[in-house]
């Protein structure tokens, strides 16, 4: 049986959709498909970042106010990796660690990383399924002044400093979409596809980057809402405002819906948005997309699902 509700995600702002997703929709019916552009390889280990935050935030695991890694985490690790002189600018949290460490055992034992997810979320009590946008490794570089950087390198390492210029995935062109999400695609029984409000430069285009995917997104018959992380022309979180300026974009709700208008029906915008032009009004819903609290989450989610099966959907 094929899930009824596909999401597309990166990591924080699209983590609490998804949160609130899976309180409004039974966990076999939910599908939660996860950037790994951010993906990389640091002191020897598999790290997965958008795939860890989405297993900590169903996990109910998360650090809420750092907003990523895990809650009650202690840094012994990386303090004595410091009094050695080792790299601590990407900080790992003993618990977190131990997560880093399985998924590279596992991986070097053979498991693609969909087995890996999957094994390690259900550890750790997650129901809905989360499975990586592909098994095959597809990395963001980002074109900046400094030259090409390696993702987390920009993001982390630099604090997003550099201006971006360009944007590739390495790796993209060559990579298969995951099962899973095609054959929920194409699924006569799927009822929508959510566009978590994720960087849509970042976080849900390295996703359509893989070849299939995008023209499977396209092809449906069940509505695809998106929801813009964008309020009032700033981000709620990360640089997403930031890079859409430096791409020569005004950052916009407006600017997030021309993103994506050739694969979504519905963008909804924070009901503080200024309204949008008069030719995406009739595409376009407002809701509360602040989401401070799990009330705020699952009151997101079920104005998503509202859209998806209001007027001017596809079914």
């Amino acid at each position: 049986m094929s899930a009824k509700i596909v999401a597309l995600s990166g990591g924080i702002g699209g983590a609490k959709l998804a949160l609130g997703l899976s309180h409004v929709v039974a966990p076999d019916d939910l599908l939660i498909v996860a950037n790994t552009g951010d993906d990389f390889e640091h002191l020897g280990l598999s790290i997965s970042p958008d795939l860890d935050t989405l297993t900590y935030v169903l996990a109910g695991l998360d650090d809420r106010e750092r907003g990523w890694g895990r809650a009650n985490e202690s840094w012994a690790f990386m303090d004595a990796l410091g009094a050695l002189g080792g790299e601590t600018w990407f900080a790992l949290g003993d618990r977190d660690l131990a997560l880093h460490v399985e998924r590279t055992r596992r991986l070097k034992a053979g498991e693609t990383l969909s087995q890996v997810t999957a094994t390690l979320s259900a550890r750790l009590g997650v129901k809905p399924a989360i499975v990586p946008m592909s098994d095959d490794p597809v990395r963001t570089r980002l074109k900046t002044a400094r030259g090409w950087l390696d993702f987390q390198d920009y993001f982390v390492r630099l604090h997003c400093e550099p201006a971006v210029e360009e944007i590739f995935f390495a790796g993209a062109a060559s990579a298969r979409p995951h099962p899973r999400l095609i054959a929920a695609l194409h699924a006569p029984d799927l009822r929508a596809v959510v566009i978590c409000p994720s960087n849509p430069l970042i976080s849900i285009e390295p996703i359509l980057a893989v070849p299939g995917i995008r023209t499977a997104l396209a092809a449906v018959k069940a509505p695809v809402v998106a929801v813009s992380p964008i309020v009032g022309g700033a981000a709620l979180k990360g640089p997403t405002a930031k890079m859409f300026a430096e791409l020569g974009v005004t950052p916009s709700a407006e600017a997030v819906f021309r993103r994506y208008e050739d694969l979504i029906d519905i963008l909804v915008v924070d009901e503080t948005e200024a309204p949008l032009p008069t030719d995406l009004r009739p595409r376009t819903r407002a809701a509360q997309t602040i989401m401070r609290t799990l009330e705020d989450r699952v009151a997101l989610a079920r104005a998503v699902l509202a859209a998806a099966d209001g007027p001017g959907s596809r079914i």
